[in-house]
């Protein structure tokens, strides 16, 4: 689309006078203290490259490892342990990637049917090199079917990978008991974790947990993009899956950016500082937002489980004679920014793969609204949405002619 076009689009399209934002799981900002943390990076200190063996080199790499250390501490393992990476994504393509090019003699990888597509397209690139790859199916609620997980597992396995929450719906996975089941089977196949929706959301003990890889993403605790982890454990080799210049991080081979370190450390201590204290905040929030749209709209359900087993930020809701696209417009145009379960962000409208998975049809799928809270809403924010997506899906619903599903 041409500036020009966005720019009229923007036009008509107006500002509300009150807003309410819940995509974070698409995009997010950071706060004036994280922010802060990251300003005497970009002006005063920790510019150089800490791979250089000169004053300013060492001085950004103690820098360096006293930021990542913050961030390792949350996962209870070492920092040599933890490797950084510019997203989630890249850390998910290096496990799964990584791992198949120093392992030649097993030829399967076992996913679930919910796994982001980070996961899911990796493995999928791995056909051509005569990888297998098994899909493990979902209940009702998305959890992962662990009789079917233990009936795959063989001597041709090279790895599993299974998600601690489910980005999409929140679903919380039995992962630790995956684990068990994987590592009884046999102790040489690799098991990693994306673990982004997670991170901060739940306890993460990696070495309690004896998991391989874990990905973590500082995006998900408000810290800024661009930056992200993966936790190797002790022993494994891991290859790098492109080729960069000599750097501190040898699995993301680049220059690494001391004020995004920097971002990513302060959100840690934030929000592990206050972990209890966030949760129960947004589990508060989410309740309040979820049952009372819930009980204000005729003809929703809700995706995913319910309770504890569901992540205390996630609310995913569909809302039946709905379409997605014109959902999240014309909840914008009022001030409300959430998701669709139609990749609208891809300008694709297909239904979600989670959603279908988890047996809602097409046109369910398209009708969902996925929204996420954090320890920036607020209680007004949530008010102003139960005031006013009633009528925003009342009015979808007359245009449409609340077409029955």
């Amino acid at each position: 689309m041409k500036m020009k076009s966005v720019k009229e689009l923007l036009e008509v399209h107006g500002k509300a006078e009150k807003e309410s934002y819940f995509d974070w799981e698409n995009g997010s900002f950071v706060d004036a203290e994280v922010f802060n943390a990251m300003k005497p990076f970009f002006l005063e200190k920790g510019y150089g490259n800490p791979a250089i063996t000169h004053r300013i080199g060492w001085e950004t790499y103690e820098s360096y490892g006293i930021e990542k250390e913050k961030i390792a501490n949350s996962l209870n393992v070492d920092s040599v342990n933890l490797a950084l990476t510019f997203s989630s994504t890249e850390s998910n393509n290096i496990s799964v990637l990584g791992t198949t090019k120093l392992n030649k003699k097993r030829k399967k990888i076992i996913v679930s049917s919910v796994e982001h597509l980070s996961v899911l397209h990796a493995a999928r690139a791995l056909y051509d090199q005569g990888i297998k790859i098994e899909t493990i199916p979902v209940s009702h609620n998305g959890v992962v079917n662990l009789d079917i997980l233990q009936e795959k597992l063989d001597e041709n396995t090279l790895m599993v990978s299974l998600q601690s929450i489910n980005h999409e719906i929140g679903t919380i996975q039995p992962i630790k008991e995956a684990i068990e089941i994987v590592k009884d089977k046999d102790e040489d196949i690799y098991f990693h974790t994306d673990a982004s929706a997670a991170y901060g959301r739940i306890h993460l003990d990696f070495l309690d947990l004896n998991v391989d890889f874990g990905t973590i993403s500082s995006q998900k605790i408000l810290g800024p993009k661009s930056i992200a982890g993966l936790y190797v454990k002790d022993g494994i080799r891991l290859k790098s899956i492109y080729e960069g210049q000599l750097s501190v991080e040898t699995l993301s081979p680049d220059v690494e950016y001391m004020p995004l370190l920097a971002g990513f450390a302060k959100a840690v201590e934030i929000q592990f500082n206050k972990f209890k204290e966030i949760n129960e905040y947004t589990l508060k929030l989410r309740d309040k937002l979820m049952y009372g749209l819930q009980t204000t709209i005729p003809r929703v359900e809700i995706n995913g489980p319910e309770g504890h087993h569901r992540a205390p930020d996630n609310i995913n809701l569909s809302f039946l004679g709905c379409e997605g696209e014109a959902l999240t417009l014309e909840s914008s145009m009022n001030g409300i920014f959430a998701s669709s379960g139609s990749a609208c962000t891809s300008r694709i409208l297909m239904p979600s793969h989670i959603l279908t998975a988890i047996g809602r049809k097409p046109e369910e799928a398209h009708g969902s609204f996925l929204m996420k809270l954090t320890r920036l809403n607020t209680e007004e924010e949530v008010n102003y949405t139960l005031e006013t997506l009633p009528k925003v899906i009342k009015r979808i619903r007359s245009i449409t002619g609340g077409i029955e599903l």
